[in-house]
């Protein structure tokens, strides 16, 4: 009798972890379908890229955004919606941009140009030098202040296409925008051009910010397309006696008044230990923000919209964020890690999303390798909706200084092919974006908040 109460023991102690993910699974499957069927995330999407507009931190429609995404955070349910100040760089574009290549025999060739974020402008009149090209950073000091002085620096840095994740190619090549003018600058050049940060040629230019170094001079700088890039390159191959003209009237102000937009669900077991879910709200100015980072801050309203209509309690505090100037300053992130650390939260896991709203291929992570341990042994929950890419290799930007308060950091990571074909470009407009696979990435991400939720770390 008493073997077989043993073994009855036993049996119920085994079967225990088998219904548990059972349960999970039912769940999980229930948060797809509702996301799928019920989502208000394209339409929430379509608001802020239609009536909202590019965001650009310190512009009037940054601060519309605040206003209309906030609205739409107590639609999703959210128990608390309020906002954090954070005082925002205001750089602006002014006038359109324009130049021109000279060649050697007089002709010109217009450019596909745009100034690069947080640049200072040209003279009225522009600027014009000879053109001199460098394919690596290292080139640009083995061409020194004899080769360099008093000319225009074309930094012909193409995103390295044996990379399957573009991201990595973007790291890379990316250098040339924000480090590029100084180091031209340290060598007495008056002005640079970047090929633009793009995976496939095209006519569009890439923006992006870029940052001086106070020991050189600020100079002038430009994207231009790579089509463009892809030209010169083969003049200059023909003759080193080519000339470039650009104008630009872009100016940094005096920084703006601006804030996060934060909303939350209160846990019912652990509220003190807070889950961070977001992306953030600002955009560069050429077009709508879609990708960058409209389906982000879309995704995390639509966490909790999901789990409020599901009736889901959580165990721990879900926190909404929409970080504001991740593109040129990043204020608010700085906002937001100073109120953790002052108020001394406990911040348990946070999830970003700012990879755009493509088909969700997994999540890369930063935290423990006990912890990625455990996230691991939750791959299976997502295997059948062809999310299986889990890595240990970096997170998000606007969370990233979290870690420093013992934070588990996650972000998602979409397909990434076609990306950089609209990032920072004028090709970031809503009609670029699939409603279904913005509505995977949102599932994706209320998926794994519920099993951190349920289990913590």
């Amino acid at each position: 009798m008493l073997y077989r109460i043993a073994c009855l023991i036993l049996f119920v102690a085994s079967f225990k972890p088998v219904a548990a993910q059972q349960e999970d699974s039912l769940f999980i499957r229930k948060l797809f379908n509702e996301v799928m069927s019920n989502a208000n995330a394209y339409e929430n999407l379509r608001f802020l890229c239609k009536k909202v507009g590019p965001r650009l931190s310190g512009s009037t429609n940054a601060a519309k955004a605040v206003v209309e995404t906030s609205r739409m955070l107590t639609e999703a349910g959210a128990e608390r919606v309020y906002e954090q100040p954070c005082m925002v760089p205001h750089w602006v574009r002014g006038g359109k941009e324009s130049g021109y290549v000279i060649l050697a025999g007089g002709e010109k060739h217009m450019l596909k140009l745009c100034a690069l974020g947080n640049a200072v402008g040209t003279p009225k009149s522009g600027i014009k030098a000879q053109v001199v090209e460098v394919t690596s950073m290292k080139q640009i000091s083995e061409l020194g202040e004899k080769n360099i002085k008093g000319k225009i620096v074309f930094l012909n840095i193409p995103m390295n296409p044996t990379y399957l994740y573009t991201f990595k190619a973007y790291g890379e090549s990316g250098v040339a925008r924000w480090d590029g003018p100084s180091q031209a600058a340290k060598y007495g050049a008056i002005g640079t051009m970047v090929r633009s940060l793009a995976s496939n040629n095209d006519d569009y230019p890439h923006t992006g910010v870029m940052s001086y170094n106070d020991s050189f001079p600020k100079i002038p700088a430009i994207a231009i397309s790579t089509n463009d890039a892809q030209w010169l390159s083969a003049q200059l191959k023909l003759s080193n006696n080519v000339s470039v003209w650009f104008k630009t009237s872009c100016e940094m102000l005096a920084d703006v008044a601006s804030a996060n937009v934060i909303a939350e669900i209160k846990g019912s077991e652990f509220p003190d230990q807070i889950i961070t879910v977001g992306g953030h709200l600002d955009s560069w100015d050429l077009a709508e923000g879609a990708h960058d980072d409209g389906t982000g801050c879309m995704q995390s309203i639509e966490v909790l919209r999901t789990m409020k209509a599901m009736g889901y309690k959580p165990k721990r505090t879900i926190r909404i964020v929409l970080f504001m100037n991740e593109e040129n300053g990043s204020r608010g992130e700085e906002a937001y890690f100073n109120a953790a650390k002052k108020n001394n939260e406990k911040h348990l896991f946070a999830l970003e999303s700012d990879a755009g709203g493509f088909s969700p291929s997994g999540f890369g992570t930063d935290m423990t390798k006990d912890q990625f341990t455990k996230v691991l042994t939750w791959k299976h929950y997502f295997e059948d909706y062809d999310i299986n890419k889990f890595s240990n290799d970096g997170s998000g930007s606007d969370i990233g200084s979290l870690k420093s308060l013992g934070t588990a950091l996650s972000e998602l990571r979409p397909d990434s092919q076609r990306y950089f074909d609209v990032h920072h470009a004028v090709t970031d407009v809503f009609e670029n974006v699939s409603r279904r696979e913005l509505n995977l990435g949102a599932f994706a991400m209320a998926a794994f908040v519920y099993l951190v939720d349920q289990y913590g770390f």
